[in-house]
């Protein structure tokens, strides 16, 4: 199983330990080395398997997902509930999408709520599908996970089956007209464990709004600390244990007041990028506007993860991108990069996350080990 289909591209075994000092010292770590989960590839080889080189020379045969109905090699076939129609796949009830008991209680993860904005001012590098497969992976795993969505296009209310018509009272209340989290946030209709303050058209509007308001960079920040109980504005940049392990925001593709708003709000930032020469550039000035974040906003701002994704190991750019983006970034980069996956395109249509709509497509199985990647990070 070559690694490359990963996007571990030329990664010596130590590669966790190594980074540039300057690159992180510019996003906000220390100059010293954290700790980390080592994903080694036997652990993720089983995510790999988007494409194969044929050892005989012959042409490269897709291995995305097997053919309907029947499991991929290795896996027992699922067996039917009463009630359920043969071939059909239970999207709730799968042994492998069944959210364990532990979702019903939240759990330490290091003592705190963990408060994340995934954001590139880049637009179509995955932000939206990062965020709302990493919450739906997290939530399978046992976290209770909030999902703000800050994008006028509501596409992650969308992927997880929200409402978010002109009728519904979203974010844009939230933001404008003072509304409590409390009023806005639906439990997700495809995941158990993970709920949504859904965006609607009207957040296109906020950015104008926003700007005659008093607060305008924190106003999230206040309600989401509201939502979340913390009533001592002595400290307003911390996030103890709450009935949320993870609260994830989905950024427009844009660097206006919304993001601003959910880098004010967040201790950590989640970067997807995409496997071209232009989300190179993206990245940079993204990395520079966290540093004035941090430097005026909200100290406490962290670049945590860099996540690769659309690599496709067929093409030599996505490797020589995903070189660059860890040679100069390091350990912030996950191991796991997210390859091009039609299922993933697929999910959204039918008010899904691919964690439900395919479990077992290779988009899932990565977005998987993403997840796996961020809870087991040592967060400073």
């Amino acid at each position: 199983m070559r690694q490359s289909h990963l996007g571990w591209v030329d990664l010596p075994s130590d590669r966790r330990q190594r980074y540039a000092v300057v690159s992180r010292s510019a996003l906000g770590w220390p100059s010293g080395p954290r700790d980390a989960a080592t994903l080694s590839p036997e652990d993720s080889a089983v995510v790999s398997r988007e494409t194969s080189t044929p050892s005989d020379g012959g042409s490269t045969v897709s291995r995305e997902t097997p053919e309907a109905g029947q499991p991929p090699d290795g896996a027992p076939p699922d067996t039917p509930d009463a009630g359920e129609k043969p071939g059909e796949v239970p999207r709730e009830t799968s042994p492998r999408e069944r959210v364990s008991a532990a979702s019903s209680r939240p759990h330490a993860e290091g003592g705190r709520t963990r408060v994340i904005s995934v954001a590139n001012q880049k637009g179509g590098v995955g932000k939206t599908t990062t965020a709302v497969n990493v919450a739906a992976a997290l939530a399978q795993a046992g976290s209770r996970v909030l999902v703000i969505d800050l994008d006028p296009q509501g596409n992650a209310s969308t992927a997880l089956g929200v409402v978010h018509d002109l009728d519904t009272s979203g974010i844009y209340e939230v933001l404008v007209h003072d509304a409590t989290l409390d009023e806005v946030v639906q439990p997700s209709q495809s995941v158990a464990g993970v709920w949504c303050a859904p965006s609607t058209m009207d957040v296109a509007g906020a950015e104008i709004e926003l700007v005659g308001l008093p607060d305008r960079e924190s106003r999230l920040r206040a309600a989401l600390r509201r939502h979340l109980g913390y009533t001592d504005a002595s400290d307003p940049l911390a996030y103890p244990g709450s009935m949320y392990d993870f609260v994830l925001i989905d950024c427009p593709p844009s660097l206006g007041l919304l993001t601003v708003n959910a880098m004010t709000a967040s201790a950590e930032v989640l970067i997807p990028i995409q496997c071209e020469y232009y989300a190179l550039e993206g990245l940079t000035q993204l990395v520079r506007n966290v540093e004035l974040m941090r430097a005026h906003l909200n100290p406490a701002l962290r670049v945590t993860a860099i996540v690769m994704t659309m690599f496709d190991a067929r093409t030599r750019l996505s490797s020589q991108v995903a070189a660059e983006v860890r040679r100069h970034f390091g350990d912030l980069v996950m191991a796991t990069a997210v390859p091009r996956s039609v299922r993933i395109s697929e999910a959204p249509s039918h008010g899904e996350t691919v964690m439900t709509y395919d479990p077992h497509s290779v988009g899932a199985l990565s977005y998987r080990e993403v997840a796996v990647e961020l809870r087991a990070q040592a967060v400073p």
